[in-house]
């Protein structure tokens, strides 16, 4: 395994929705901020790996969640690169409360990206030599996402604060489509217990996107499909309790 980094940060209003539970995006935000910190540390910061023109993107996460964390606690972020091979990286992150009890478990999968030709390049050995992570030649096989049958839809349009520094919507923005189109009732007599996110295609700037979901209160869960026209941007499956 890697060298591990951690952060405290204290859980604001602004982080929580009206159940005052930290939402997806803050939580998605504050574990990358932990792991951009590391990096930040070894010298493999934002600013490197932009001057090889090139950027960190997201492209697959799964969420185990204990219990979200709430508004005013202090909560520690662990993170640790996991491994890596010729073009995935992997890092796992840990929320823990102030007694040292697990909250959520997060694993994530990274690709580097050509930033002017927008397409995925090598990951080099010298590149990861200060994360201390394993190079491995076999590709993480995550579980599958099932696909949206007999869905519901909503359009959005993508805004200028949708999109960060790499002039592409942030990944924390893709949950904020995921979850409104559920709608009210649903979010305040539900909380989610595990998700699991893998994100197709960029979005962009002035794109129409429609949220297409599918309730399946049987099993309790939730199917989401992220569309641009005709093509998928981002899955996703949510599970979810009953309060």
């Amino acid at each position: 395994m890697g060298k591990k980094y951690s952060i405290q940060h204290e859980v604001a209003y602004y982080e929580c929705d009206i159940n005052q539970t930290m939402t997806f995006p803050a939580m998605l935000s504050v574990v990358i901020k932990a792991s951009s910190d590391q990096s930040d540390q070894l010298e493999r910061g934002t600013e490197a790996i932009n001057q090889l023109g090139l950027t960190w993107v997201i492209t697959q996460t799964e969420i185990s969640i204990d219990q979200l964390p709430r508004v005013g606690e202090k909560i520690t972020v662990v993170t640790e690169p996991t491994a890596f091979n010729k073009f995935f990286c992997y890092r796992s992150f840990w929320i823990y409360d102030e007694a040292g009890t697990q909250l959520v478990k997060i694993d994530m999968a990274f690709v580097l990206m050509k930033i002017k030709e927008r397409k995925m390049s090598s990951v080099s050995p010298e590149l990861m030599e200060p994360y201390e992570a394993p190079q491995v030649k076999k590709i993480q096989r995550w579980e599958k996402i099932e696909p949206v049958e007999n869905g519901e839809s909503q359009l959005y349009h993508v805004r200028f604060y949708d999109l960060d520094s790499n002039h592409h919507v942030n990944n924390a923005m893709y949950f904020n489509w995921i979850i409104d189109v559920l709608g009210y009732d649903f979010m305040v007599n539900h909380t989610p217990v595990a998700a699991k996110v893998k994100f197709d295609k960029e979005i962009l700037y002035g794109n129409d996107i429609t949220s297409v979901y599918q309730i399946d209160e049987d099993n309790g869960k939730t199917l989401h499909e992220i569309r641009v026209g005709d093509q998928l941007a981002c899955e996703a499956n949510i599970q979810w309790k009953t309060k």
